[in-house]
């Protein structure tokens, strides 16, 4: 009998078949979720500050109130994710997110237009009103973002992945080229829209996007959950679904029906007209508290515990393309368009890192690549630690951190044209160095200059050790703690974040700031110490084997570490 050869896929074939595609259909579900994120959070934090007349308070306020949201309640989000069907929960975040971002808009723009009014309505309690209303709404928004990014990126991507490995690290890898992207490009638009037009068109045109992109995301995740079977399932139903099987099959070996053998069980748990007892006002209360306890209880008992503690740590840094380091940017004389440039090649640098991770992991492994790629960041950050000491620097323990603000409150007013350029800085729309803020003469640009060749050139290692992590948390939590896991790391995360913004108030001046990065690099370096031990503990002395592609899989991605550390 003869036997036909399969029929090769022609080019046009194969390039629908992956347009179509569910792994094509979450990198562009994604793209459209992160490029609405960074537009807003870069424009909330530029409307809270023109808001408030050029102050930073409502903008720090905001910063506040978002990370110990998630501190608090990352748990909680997490065990909601694992409690609840795939396709429920995402719908369900993308539409809490989007339309309170969508209400968010509107409200500034109406604050925007009749601020005059507002002002003068009941002393100013009305327009106060609004701001809290603006930071709860948005507050609220990010919580939803945080468990969309949690059920898409932890968990939908593992199981589109399947079981292989390198497909999830590809996968893992294009969603953070995508977030690198955005994280650029989205706020240039936003910031261009915002200077051409006004703030007013900006809140528009945010709620405008996503209005749109919301019901785009909508029909692309159910297109996906519809070309994935896997999703429609979870660990814990699955164990419902077994039970529920074998229950019928073991009445029916007793020879009884099901209806017969659950009829006296039945009778003996409870009396005749019970109903169920709902749960006390004082079980409400503590559920919350006992479900906060058990997530980090169970992120202490995972085998990964210390390579999540690792990337937490590395949180705790001034040494990113955040306002604090653009802001002692600024007030070492680089103006608005070199710190654009620095932050276009920091991009590069993180996508030249994602691109690293996939072919180091083919070559050396997963446990290994985060081991490569953390000795890389810390071999970068040296250049940070030389630029302290090095000519230019403008390190001085002997300065107050709070001159500059006994100065202030002494009448030594910074000019309005000045604080407002300075603003711009600070967001990166200002081309040139504003004229009307007079800066210290420098006598050298080696600090600053190695101290952004260090930065940028760790993002490499930086963001390989990110992936790195990232994957050993998929691959090595069960399925139905994946969405608590992962809600305790965001946890973690954002405390570390916070005590890094603690960090920069006690010492916000110029001088200290070699202090904090010192500092920075001293937690840095702490992070990839606990992830050597987690690393030495998985694989031993072969961790320090180069092994070929053929012994890879005898010696790498499945730490063999008992449940608890």
């Amino acid at each position: 009998m003869e036997t036909t050869a399969p029929k090769k896929k022609t080019c046009t074939e194969s390039i629908r078949d992956f347009f179509t595609s569910a792994k094509f259909l979450i990198y562009m579900g994604h793209a459209l979720s992160t490029w609405g994120d960074r537009m807003w959070n870069f424009a909330v934090a530029v409307f809270l500050v023109e808001l408030y007349g050029n102050s930073l308070l409502l903008t720090a306020v905001y910063g506040l109130v978002v990370a110990g949201s998630v501190l608090l309640l990352g748990a909680n989000i997490g065990n909601w994710v694992d409690r609840n069907p795939r396709l429920k929960v995402a719908q369900t975040s993308l539409l809490v997110q989007n339309s309170c971002v969508i209400v968010c808009g509107v409200l500034l723009m109406l604050v925007f237009h009749f601020k005059g009014q507002l002002v003068e309505l009941y002393d100013g309690w009305i327009l106060t009103t609004c701001y809290i209303l603006v930071i709860s709404i948005a507050n609220i928004a990010n919580l939803a973002s945080t468990a969309t990014s949690i059920t898409i990126q932890r968990d939908w991507v593992v199981v589109v992945a399947g079981p292989d490995s390198s497909t999830l690290a590809d996968m893992n890898a294009t969603v953070r080229i995508i977030d690198q992207l955005t994280n650029i490009l989205a706020p240039m638009l936003v910031g261009q829209i915002m200077a051409f037009g006004s703030h007013f068109i900006g809140c528009g045109f945010i709620s405008g996007w996503n209005l749109c992109s919301m019901c785009v995301e909508y029909a692309l995740l159910w297109t996906v959950y519809q070309k994935t079977p896997a999703l429609a399932v979870k660990a814990g139903q699955k164990e419902q679904q077994e039970l529920k099987q074998l229950s019928p099959q073991r009445d029916c070996e007793n020879g009884q029906s099901p209806e017969e053998s659950s009829q006296p069980l039945m009778n003996e748990a409870s009396p005749p007209n019970a109903s169920p007892k709902a749960p006390g006002c004082c079980e409400q209360v503590s559920r919350p508290l006992q479900t906060f306890k058990a997530g980090w209880v169970a992120y202490y008992n995972q085998n990964i515990f210390l390579a999540g503690m690792s990337l937490a740590f590395l949180y705790m840094t001034v040494l990113g393309f955040d306002c604090i380091t653009t802001g002692y940017a600024y007030t070492q004389g680089l103006n608005g368009s070199v710190l654009s440039l620095l932050m276009g090649a920091s991009a590069i640098a993180g996508i030249c890192g994602t691109v690293a991770f996939t072919w180091v992991r083919k070559k050396c492994g997963l446990i290994r690549t985060g081991f490569i790629s953390g000795t890389a960041q810390l071999c970068c950050l040296v250049l940070c630690v030389v630029s302290v000491f090095a000519p230019g620097s403008p390190f001085d323990l002997s300065v107050s951190p709070f001159q500059d603000l006994y100065t202030h409150l002494m009448g030594e007013q910074v000019l309005p044209e000045a604080e407002h350029s300075l603003l711009d800085a600070l967001a990166g729309n200002a081309t040139t160095a504003p004229p009307a803020l007079e800066m210290p003469p420098l006598q050298s640009y080696m600090s600053v200059s190695l101290l952004f060749a260090g930065v940028i050139a760790a993002r490499v290692g930086l963001w390989s050790f990110d992936l790195t992590v990232t994957q050993l948390i998929q691959e090595n939590v069960i399925e139905s703690e994946r969405g608590i896991i992962n809600g305790v790391q965001n946890s973690m995360n954002y405390l570390l974040d916070l005590l890094h913004f603690i960090m920069v108030i006690l010492a916000p001046n110029p001088e200290a700031f070699g202090l904090l990065v010192i500092i920075s690099v001293s937690f840095v370096a702490m992070g990839h110490v606990m992830y050597f031990r987690f690393a030495f503990k998985s694989l031993g002395s072969r961790l320090f084997l180069c092994c070929s592609p053929e012994q890879k899989v005898e010696t790498d991605d499945s730490p063999s570490l008992p449940t608890t550390v």
